[in-house]
């Protein structure tokens, strides 16, 4: 069974985020979130909630495929390596970007920095679980799409990488 908090936590991340429907089942008890409205109805062993619905540029992709993919505010360094040649380190899920294992320590990688791929680059916070998220391939850090304590979305992109 979900507790409210976590169920909060959940509605809170879609509300951010530019997904329009959320499911999620685990252990008999489901969720699902679709923003369109304010209305919030309860039923047995499933939960929807409905958020208010925000702004959208583009459609959205259901929770199983990637959401569109949106570029950063501010990226940490310009480059000329033309972006086709490099290797973009995707969010596995929706959550909070950290760029170091605590607040104050320095960040896991930086621009210029080579990388393998069992190598940590970040974490992605979900639901109080922190999931740190590995390089995949060997190669440097040529840019870092996101910012420390940034929101992102289930496939969006956080670090370029020009393999080796």
């Amino acid at each position: 069974m979900f507790k409210i908090h976590e169920i909060r936590e959940i509605i809170k991340l879609i509300d951010q985020s530019s997904i329009k429907e959320f499911e999620l089942e685990i252990e008999g008890s489901k969720v699902t979130i679709k923003k369109s409205g304010g209305v919030v109805e309860e039923k047995v062993q499933t939960i929807v909630a409905q958020a208010p619905a925000a702004p959208v540029a583009a459609a959205p992709a259901p929770a199983a495929q990637a959401a569109p993919v949106q570029p950063a505010a501010q990226p940490a360094a310009n480059t000329q390596v033309p972006e086709e040649n490099l290797h973009q380190i995707l969010s596995p899920m929706v959550g909070t970007f950290y760029s170091a294992p605590e607040p104050g320590a320095s960040a896991f990688v930086q621009v210029g920095d080579k990388v393998t791929p069992n190598k940590v680059v970040c974490i992605v916070e979900a639901m109080k679980l922190f999931n740190e998220i590995e390089a995949e391939v060997t190669g440097e850090i040529v840019k870092v799409l996101v910012q420390d304590g940034q929101l992102v979305e289930y496939g969006q992109p956080l670090f370029l990488v020009k393999p080796e």
